[in-house]
């Protein structure tokens, strides 16, 4: 099956570098893929399957730039002289990625101007970041470089917690959830609701942001992808990357946990085309977010007795950024 993306504006159909292609799901499958097999995240993690999806929008003939802060995904992907990168690979402080990459555009951007790297290469620069050094520790170079505007994307794979470090809870954290803000007699896990990051950078400005997760044989998380890439301006993907170890499921349920988060609507997946905000997916029927919660460990303590009113809780704070963002997307 194929489908067409709206074209982002007339100039950027006259440059096929700079619009999106019709989606197919078998062409985009066979593609070579630029994270090379044999690195050391766990099986089963969502950061590298987002990885891997992201990078498979790139345009064959295109070269990539990426960055990578600190976190799983660049202890287990890198380790001098070793890379799982095909790519040109940049390991970044926590807190840095973001100003790494806007300085690596603009050193492109100024070489290719006087002429001094070839004119038939064509570079994309990605940052992939989790939520800990993106939500955070990087959200200040993030937040610099979105407001200037590089011809660049960030990527963050949010898995809800520092895991690298003990699954420290981070402002991604979903409330209630169990890290090292333990639950017990006196606790029942992360007291605060989880930062909306996705609308944080909408309000930059930027040319695109989008969000979405493993679903739907994937085809929204492509579209969004080489939509963001091939976007000229600033673009931000933000990714739900289930952690088996830190949310604690069943490696091979992450297909049905990241569907039970769309269809209750706690990770509504949709994107802000230049300002415009558009739902790319609305559930025929919402589920209630039980059904999401009771499939993970660290919400294990919400269905003891006398808990009832924190699955209240939690419910209304989906329920009302839900209809948030209906009334954004005008529906």
């Amino acid at each position: 099956m194929e489908q067409n993306l709206n074209s982002l504006n007339t100039s950027d159909c006259v440059n096929r570098r700079n619009t999106v292609s019709s989606y197919n799901v078998k062409e985009m499958m066979s593609k070579k893929e630029r994270l090379a097999p044999g690195h050391r995240m766990c099986a089963g993690c969502g950061a590298t399957i987002g990885v891997r999806a992201v990078l498979r929008a790139l345009h064959e003939e295109d070269h990539a730039v990426i960055a990578n802060a600190t976190g799983c995904l660049e202890v287990s992907s890198f380790m001098y002289p070793y890379s799982a990168w095909e790519d040109s690979y940049i390991h970044n402080a926590f807190e840095n990625a973001g100003a790494t990459l806007s300085g690596v555009e603009t050193a492109y951007k100024a070489l290719k101007k006087r002429g001094k790297l070839p004119k038939d290469e064509n570079f994309k620069f990605i940052a992939f970041g989790g939520d800990g050094g993106t939500y955070d520790i990087g959200f200040q170079s993030l937040s610099g470089a979105m407001e200037r505007g590089h011809d660049m994307v960030y990527v963050c794979y949010d898995n809800g917690a520092y895991m690298n470090t003990g699954i420290q809870r981070s402002s991604a954290t979903p409330m209630f959830a169990d890290t090292t803000t333990p639950t017990g007699k006196e606790s029942v896990g992360k007291m605060q609701n989880r930062k909306d990051l996705a609308s944080i950078i909408a309000d930059h400005d930027v040319a695109y942001v989008g969000q979405s997760t493993f679903t739907l044989n994937f085809n929204d998380l492509h579209k969004k992808a080489e939509k963001a890439i091939y976007t000229e301006g600033a673009s931000f993907l933000n990714i739900m990357t289930p952690c088996p170890r830190g949310w604690r499921y069943n490696t091979e349920d992450i297909m049905e946990i990241c569907r039970l988060a769309v269809e209750t609507c706690y990770w509504p997946m949709f994107e802000v085309d230049h300002g415009k905000w558009n739902l790319t997916y609305e559930p025929k029927k919402k589920l209630p977010i039980e059904d999401f919660l009771r499939a993970q460990g660290r919400f294990k303590h919400l269905f003891k007795p006398g808990n009832e009113h924190l699955i209240e809780e939690f419910q209304k704070e989906v329920d009302r950024r839900w209809e948030n963002l209906l009334y954004k997307c005008d529906r």
